[in-house]
């Protein structure tokens, strides 16, 4: 077969282009298949501040096209192919997109996973522009500002309690008249002044000029619209794994999530998994990046050992 590889990394976001890196770097010949664009989920975010080695902060695109610029001078192969199966048949692996199929010796599962969307017209549009899926990434923008968390959950709840530390005024819009969250977190949430409820509610429209500037809330109960004026909106509903792929392939845990073992090996020996895809993950962009690399290094150790 002509489309043979040492390995094939599926998913070019920060975990993918590091172990694309790392394994490439190793002189094993690497292709990546990506069906979107390089960087995932973070080559949308305007700017990011907390990767290390750029004081300034370095915008989502760019760190984007710089990671798979460093993975392809040392030798890794990018395609822009969507994955439809993977299989493994004695000690290879086949993967077959929409265009071919390709025989590798290993596999990265670095697909990622998917903020949920609210789904309403304005979210699209102001993507890295006051919409954001990420409080930890983007607090820091909205210093002193007034911002909007959706959501009623641990996640979300937390998100918002971490917001206070930055905004002057956290709304907290839920579908529901009282929080999902545990106990200790709908404690700190009501006794924090900077956070104010809006229950019941559910968000219609997201507008603005350049960037978010008010959300029209509809109540669940009378149907009545009211505006709310913001500068940001976060929203944590929940995350889908991208995992649908490899389901009857490799153990998921309840979430759906790939579960691996200490050196981010999945289920099925010579296939590993990294970011977002991977059960127990932290859901930044540097633990990504790292976790691509033990997934490479576990590569290299099982590539050794066939």
């Amino acid at each position: 077969m002509s489309n043979k590889y040492d390995v094939i990394v599926i998913g070019g976001g920060g975990a993918g282009l590091t172990a694309a890196l790392y394994t490439a770097r190793a002189d094993l010949k690497t292709v990546i298949f990506e069906k979107g664009v390089t960087g995932g989920q973070i080559s949308k975010t305007h700017l990011v501040e907390n990767f290390p080695g750029f004081p300034d902060g370095i915008s989502g695109s760019d760190i984007s096209m710089k990671m798979e610029e460093q993975a392809t001078k040392h030798g890794a192969e990018v395609k822009y192919e969507t994955v439809v199966s993977v299989e493994k048949k004695e000690s290879s692996f086949y993967v077959q997109t929409e265009q071919d199929k390709y025989e590798a010796r290993s596999v990265v599962l670095a697909m990622g996973a998917v903020a949920r969307r609210l789904g309403v017209s304005g979210e699209e549009e102001f993507t890295g522009r006051g919409v954001s899926y990420c409080a930890t990434c983007d607090a820091p923008f909205f210093r002193g500002r007034t911002v909007a968390m959706v959501g009623g959950g641990d996640a979300a709840v937390q998100e918002a309690l971490f917001l206070t530390k930055f905004a002057e005024k956290v709304y907290l819009i839920h579908r529901r008249d009282e929080l999902r969250a545990g106990h200790i977190l709908r404690e700190r949430a009501l006794a924090n002044e900077k956070i104010s409820f809006e229950w019941n509610s559910l968000v219609e429209k997201i507008d603005g000029a350049q960037t978010v500037r008010k959300l029209e809330l509809k109540d669940v109960n009378t149907g009545k619209i009211r505006e709310l004026e913001v500068d940001g909106v976060f929203v944590f509903i929940g995350h889908d794994p991208a995992s649908d792929l490899v389901k009857s392939f490799v153990e998921l845990d309840e979430f759906g999530y790939v579960k691996t073992d200490s050196k981010f090996g999945a289920s099925i020996s010579g296939v590993y998994a990294a970011g977002e895809i991977r059960s127990g993950a932290v859901w930044q962009l540097i633990t990504s990046c790292g976790e691509g690399c033990v997934a490479a290094l576990g590569v290299e150790e099982y590539i050794d050992s066939i």
